[in-house]
This record gives C-alpha cells, sequence and structure tokens, in this order.
C-alpha cells in the first residue's frame, strides 16, 4: 500500500471520531434550540419573521468566516473568566466550532418545523380541540407527528451541511476530516485531499440516508423504520467515539501547534518526536493561522510551536521600524515574555523571511534584481500572494518604502502560489526564503536595499504554562540553533516536489537524521 495512503487510514479512526462527535454535538445542539424556537414562532407571526430572517443571515456568512469569528470572541470570555475566577476555557478547537455549526445547522430545521407545524390541517386541529385537548397534548400528539417528515426532511439537510462545514474547522485547531483536505493543499498531496473527502462525503450520506428512515418511518407511521434509523445513527456514532473514548487523555500530553504551509507541516513533527522521547504523549494542531497559533499559545491552547521573529515584531507586537537581527530577538524575547508569558526558547538557526520572487527569465528580460527595480515595473506586473502576506503590515511597509503599485493583487494557498508564478499567470510573489521552491522553480529573489522587511529567523515559542516546565524546555533545546536554511530547503523540497512526495513524517525523519538528532 502506498505509504500516504497507508498513514491516511492510521488517521482516520481519531479524525473520524473527532468529527463525529462535532458534527454530531452541532445537530443536537440546532434541534435543542430550532424546535422549541420553531414552535413560538408558529405561534406568533413576528417572532416568526424575526427568526427566519435571523437564521438566514447566518447562512449568507461564509462558514469558514463564521468559525473564525468565534474564536477571537471566546478568547476575549475566557480571558476574562481567568481574571475573573482565576480559571479559563480553551477558545481554541471544539468549542468555536460547535458554536458556528450550531447556528449554521438552525436554519433548515428552524424552516421546515415551522412550514411542517403551519401546514398541518386545520380540520385536524379543530377536531383536538373539539375532543377537549389541551395546548400540549394538541401539540405532542398532533402536530409535531404529523410535522414528522417535514421537520425531518430539515434535520437531513442540516446533518448534510454540518458535516460538510465541519472540515473548515481545522484553521480554528479543531481536529477533523478537514485534516486531510488542509494539509493535503499545503503539502500538494491529492491523496490526503481525495481521502478527506471522500470519507466526509460517505460520512455524510450514510446519515442522510440513516436520518432518511426514521423520515419515512414517521411519514407511513412505520415504528420499525424509525427504530432502524436511529439504532443505526446510535450505533455509528458509538462506533466513531469508541477511539476516542479508549484512547483517553493522558495526563502528560502537550499540543504541539502549526500554521498552514510545508515547512509549518514538518517542524511539528520534529518536535513532536524531541518530547515523545522526553517521556511526553503529543497530539498536534496544525493549519492555524498566525494571529490564531500565537494566541493560542498565549492562553495556553498548544504548548509550543514555531514562529518566526519577523511575523511576531510586525503582527503581534506592531512594531515598523527594522533593527539589526539580534536586537530584534532580544527585544521580542522580553517583550513577550512581559506581555503574554510567552517563553522564545531561542532560534532553530535558519531564516524563513518573506521576500518577493520572480521567474528568472522574467526578471532578466526586464532587467529587475531589486525591489526598487520592480517599482519602476509594478504597473504593468500581477502579484500573487499567500492568503496572509497583503494584509500583514510587511506588505504596508514594503508598498510605502517602494511605491508599489501592482495592475493585479491575488491571493492563493501557498502550493497554488508557486504553481502561479511558474505558469505565468502571476509576475511576483511573496515567496519564502526557506523554500526549495525557489531553486526547484528557478525563481530569482529580489533584494531589499531599504530593508523594509525585518528578519525572520525560526523561533520555538513556549506557552506559560511550560516555560517553566525544565523537561518540557530542555527536550526542544537541542533543536536550537541545528537546522541550517539548507536542510530546511531540502525538506520542504521533499514535501512540495511532485515526484516522489515525501509525507511531512518522513521529511521530518530524514530532517532528524541530517541534523544528528
Amino acid at each position: 500500500m502506498d505509504e500516504r495512503l497507508a498513514a491516511a487510514w492510521r488517521l482516520l479512526p481519531g479524525y473520524l471520531g473527532q468529527h463525529v462527535l462535532l458534527s454530531a454535538s452541532a445537530l443536537a445542539l440546532g434541534l435543542a434550540i430550532s424546535l422549541p424556537l420553531a414552535v413560538a414562532a408558529s405561534r406568533n407571526a413576528r417572532l416568526r419573521w424575526i427568526a427566519l430572517l435571523l437564521a438566514g443571515l447566518v447562512q449568507t456568512i461564509p462558514s469558514l468566516a463564521l468559525l473564525a469569528l468565534f474564536y477571537p470572541l471566546l478568547l476575549a470570555l475566557s480571558t476574562l473568566s481567568r481574571a475573573v475566577f482565576g480559571a479559563g476555557f480553551s477558545a481554541l478547537g471544539f468549542l468555536p466550532s460547535l458554536l458556528a455549526l450550531t447556528l449554521y445547522s438552525m436554519l433548515p430545521i428552524l424552516r421546515n418545523a415551522v412550514t411542517g407545524i403551519l401546514g398541518v390541517d386545520p380540520a385536524v386541529i379543530e377536531a383536538a380541540r373539539g375532543v377537549g385537548m389541551t395546548d400540549r397534548q394538541r401539540l405532542f400528539q398532533v402536530e409535531l407527528p404529523l410535522a414528522a417528515p417535514v421537520i425531518m426532511a430539515g434535520v437531513r439537510t442540516a446533518a448534510v451541511w454540518t458535516i460538510g462545514a465541519a472540515t473548515l474547522s481545522t484553521p480554528v485547531g479543531q481536529t477533523s476530516l478537514g485534516d486531510y483536505i488542509f494539509s493535503g493543499l499545503q503539502t500538494e498531496d491529492w491523496v490526503l485531499v481525495l481521502f478527506g473527502c471522500v470519507a466526509a462525503a460517505g460520512l455524510a450520506l450514510i446519515v442522510d440516508q440513516l436520518l432518511g428512515l426514521i423520515e419515512a418511518g414517521a411519514a407511513r407511521r412505520d415504528r420499525r423504520r424509525v427504530i432502524a434509523g436511529a439504532g443505526g445513527l446510535v450505533l455509528g456514532v458509538a462506533l466513531a467515539l469508541a477511539p476516542l473514548a479508549l484512547a483517553g487523555k493522558p495526563a502528560d500530553r502537550v499540543v504541539v501547534g502549526a500554521k498552514n504551509f510545508s515547512e509549518q507541516s514538518i517542524l511539528p513533527e520534529v518536535m513532536a518526536d524531541q518530547l515523545r522521547i522526553a517521556g511526553y504523549a503529543v497530539a498536534t494542531k496544525t493549519d492555524l493561522g498566525s494571529v490564531v497559533a500565537y494566541r493560542a499559545v498565549a492562553s495556553g491552547g498548544i504548548d509550543a510551536y514555531v514562529d518566526y521573529s519577523g511575523t511576531l515584531w510586525a503582527n503581534i507586537l506592531k512594531r515598523t521600524d527594522s533593527p539589526p537581527r539580534q536586537a530584534v530577538l532580544d527585544q521580542l524575547t522580553a517583550q513577550l515574555k512581559a506581555r503574554d508569558g510567552v517563553r522564545v526558547l531561542g532560534p532553530l538557526g535558519f531564516e524563513n523571511a518573506y521576500a518577493l520572487a520572480m521567474r528568472r527569465d522574467r526578471a532578466q528580460a526586464l532587467g529587475i534584481t531589486t525591489i526598487a527595480d520592480l517599482a519602476a515595473h509594478a504597473g504593468e506586473l500581477k502579484l500573487g500572494s499567500d492568503f496572509e502576506f497583503l494584509s500583514r503590515p510587511e506588505w504596508a511597509a514594503l508598498r510605502t518604502a517602494y511605491g508599489l503599485n501592482f495592475k493585479a493583487e491575488r491571493r492563493y494557498q501557498p502550493t497554488f502560489m508557486y504553481k502561479a508564478v511558474a505558469g505565468g499567470e502571476v509576475d511576483v510573489i511573496s515567496a519564502f526564503s526557506s523554500d526549495g521552491r525557489i531553486v526547484a522553480d528557478d525563481l530569482v529573489v529580489l533584494a531589499d536595499p531599504k530593508q523594509a522587511l525585518p528578519p525572520y529567523d525560526a523561533v520555538i515559542l513556549v506557552a506559560p504554562k511550560r516555560a517553566g516546565d525544565a523537561r518540557f524546555t530542555a527536550a526542544l533545546q537541542p533543536l536550537i540553533g541545528a537546522i541550517p536554511v539548507e536542510a530546511m530547503r531540502k525538506a520542504n523540497l521533499s514535501v512540495d516536489r511532485d515526484a516522489d512526495k515525501a509525507t511531512p513524517e518522513s521529511a521530518a525523519r530524514a530532517l532528524e537524521a541530517a541534523i544528528g538528532r
């Protein structure tokens, strides 16, 4: 069996269990809120209009944006709780995903339940009143049973939507089948992408069919179908959650975080191996955005991750000056500790700087070797960037320093950004200096004579709760200053290249061998 496919199968029980737990919890909570609201809305036209309007409004927000919006809100509430009560809760992962998906599930349930209740024949309602039924008896013995098939149709729609949207919970730190898709996209591993898509689609189809049994049973008053569908759902959820229950949560478990590009899929594996040797049980949370990752380590949602001095300098400390490399590291170390209790353990030994890069033949044809040269041609050229760069302070600093004004600016997932410049769809990209694709694609990195960009040393950040843990920091200390940029580029290229593609795990093992760890 292909190594990548075998690795995907090994991860399936954990990913599936987490996905089912999140989806089932969100759907159950959505039902618990929507059904009573639907009953009240069916009795009050004004409430019905407001409830359906708000539920519809939620649907207009992209599900990924809705997931992301809950993270800073919950982080603020957790910080407030910690300040008032001395204890907070994790704002990363399950909770923001649960709340966002609950809102996302409500519209089809609410709309169908209101439609089903209002669609009950008025003559039947009048007959129920005539035999002396109370409002409560009429609701539970007449209206809801008659509306059940329509309500179940809404539940089926909500279930499929929720299972699909749950794959987007990865960027806020929740493990799901989306981990396959995001990891596959960042490393251009289509086996993983396809595996994740098939697994999520298969889960949605199975759940839809089981709910369809319940819907058919409700329509035909066939208890056997209802019991078979409900029993299948209960059994399926139990089987999916069994690996999570059996695994438990080790007392000494730590979480290593990572961002959403190839290098960040390799380094957490290297850190995890060092921690396992020290006796820790290790989990990883990947595909986090820059600000989400830092907030997660500062709040204790993750225990450690690798970030870059320039990113922290500009995004976290909001600094616009560009002092020498060592001054940046010294000030980061002092200010992050004083402000957030985050410990900068030290630099890994290489720099992964943002840089503007072009295809060599294109740069030579235009006579461009520096960003200053680029500025004279920018109005005729198209810029491609990763998702973050154009919103970051570094881009604002570059644009101000050189007067850059491109003909067009496009955002890409990093893998597709490199393909875009190689294929001529864009002329310039915001490359990463430790990326092996710079050499492989024969790109030229443009010099920054005005030093508008700060240094970007890769550094290990440790959460406040682990900053004083001598065993934890000692396990990671051997990595400090141990990874040269050449070794990192080679590891990155092994994951990014089209032929003989390595998994992040195997690339991490090769990197460890190269640096003697």
